[in-house]
């Protein structure tokens, strides 16, 4: 069983990255990507435990981009993890993030409540700091009821502690991933509402792949991205974009299972795959 998208809490999943493997392994996958969000910090952990449950791991990221102004998360596989302009960009986006996180913290003190960054590293540990760690914070002091009530309220875009955050080109993106020796796969189309102009911008710059099986497209939507695929040559991936039961339940690892063909296709496409 194949499965391209997973994250760990190198970003904003669940489970560390040898426990992510097992879980994955125990699931019954057999090829696992973890792609963390802009960052390779977990990988080296899951290659090991990979190499212990006899599992593959296809190293890779996802990085948020954009393109005529919508967020697209465009996801990286078979790169190499240390590349070096990739781990500068990855570098860049961590101070970024803490930045825009400090901003955030300020807003929501102005606004009366008493966030401190110390509680946010607390909960992110040492991930990538992100919005679902200070909606932690904010739900762990009783000021929300849920996650989604902290984003709905404080955090989702335009929202009252909203702080515009660093915009990555889809074109740029797509540049790093293949200069790191990867392929690049647009991510979940249809809940980041990529229509045709969208994907075939992406498909210019070097787009290789379309995650047509997620759990957020129904049988409809499937079909209208395999359609865009065949349009555009993407090849199409299947990824549960699983990070753990108690951050998104409805994905699960092992029920997104991607054919052995169109992964050795999507693998031909990584210039780290072609000969020097």
């Amino acid at each position: 069983m194949i499965d391209l998208h997973s994250h760990t809490t190198a970003s904003d999943g669940q489970y560390p990255p040898s426990e992510l493997v097992a879980r994955a392994a125990a699931a019954g996958v057999t090829v696992l990507a973890v792609t963390d969000h802009d960052t390779v910090a977990g990988l080296h952990e899951a290659t090991q435990a990979a190499n212990a449950h006899g599992l593959e791991l296809v190293p890779g990221i996802e990085l948020s981009a954009f393109v005529y102004g919508k967020e697209a998360h465009i996801l990286g596989h078979f790169l190499r993890p240390e590349d070096p302009d990739l781990a500068r960009f990855a570098d860049r986006l961590r101070d970024e993030r803490t930045r825009r996180m400090e901003a955030m913290v300020d807003r929501l003190r102005k606004l009366g409540f008493p966030v401190r960054m110390e509680q946010v590293r607390k909960v992110a540990g040492d991930a990538q700091l992100g919005r679902p760690h200070l909606a932690r914070v904010l739900v762990d002091q009783g000021w929300c009821l849920d996650m989604k009530a902290a984003f709905d309220r404080f955090l989702g875009t335009g929202r009252a502690a909203w702080v515009e955050r660093f915009k990555l080109d889809g074109a740029e993106a797509i540049r790093l991933i293949r200069n790191a020796g990867g392929t690049a796969t647009l991510a979940h189309p249809g809940s980041s509402k990529m229509e045709r102009p969208e994907i075939q911008a992406l498909a210019k710059a070097g787009l290789s792949g379309l995650e047509v099986l997620s759990a957020d497209h129904n049988p409809a939507v499937r079909q209208k991205y395999l359609a865009l695929a065949a349009e555009f040559d993407l090849v199409p991936t299947f990824g549960s974009d699983f990070h753990g039961e108690a951050v998104a339940p409805d994905h699960r690892l092992g029920v997104a299972a991607m054919p052995l063909e169109l992964f050795q296709k999507l693998r031909a496409r990584a210039p780290s795959s072609r000969p020097v």
